[in-house]
């Protein structure tokens, strides 16, 4: 009697999870950032922690539309620093398997970036837009989705910028 019971709340559970799929959703991700910018003889390449603010939409169980600001931190090499940030949009295509979604996103990111020297100020600085994408899975419990992430951005002029990320966002039905 009691597998039957729990069989039964575990079923009216999943159901739940699975119908708080769609519509606008709000969350934060942090984690590590890695950001290696090349100008002249002044080169960064280090990490940080890195954050980031999301909004999006999901109209479909397989697609949905998103926004987010992305802070790389600020990493040091030396009396080097680099800074850079930016606004992201990205298409995202989701692949749901229960309470699990796997999902590819694919964008654009416009970005602001510099370099630095202690005491001396910015000694470099560019700011664009260019490609971005990622790829992740999150867990979704009712209106509450944990989600982790590696997210690529190809800044103009920046050899390698990306996030490996873990967030939380929420739903609204």
């Amino acid at each position: 009697m009691r597998k039957a019971i729990l069989a039964t709340l575990l079923l009216v559970a999943s159901g739940a999870t699975m119908a708080a799929d769609n519509g606008i959703y709000l969350g934060a991700s942090i984690g590590d950032a890695n950001i290696d910018i090349k100008q002249g003889l002044a080169q960064v390449d280090s990490d940080d922690t890195g954050y980031k603010f999301i909004a999006g939409i999901r109209p479909l169980d397989w697609f949905g539309i998103e926004a987010s600001y992305v802070n790389f931190g600020k990493p040091k090499d030396g009396s080097l620093a680099a800074d850079a940030d930016g606004i992201s949009g990205f298409g995202v295509f989701f692949l749901p398997a229960g309470p699990v979604d796997v999902f590819v996103k694919g964008g654009l990111i416009s970005f602001d970036s510099s370099i630095s020297v202690d005491g001396v100020g910015d000694i470099y600085r560019k700011d664009g837009t260019d490609f971005a994408y990622g790829v992740g899975v999150q867990f979704r419990l009712l209106s509450l989705g944990i989600r982790a992430e590696y997210e690529k951005f190809e800044i103009d002029n920046v050899k390698d910028a990306n996030m490996l990320s873990i967030g939380v966002t929420y739903t609204f039905l």
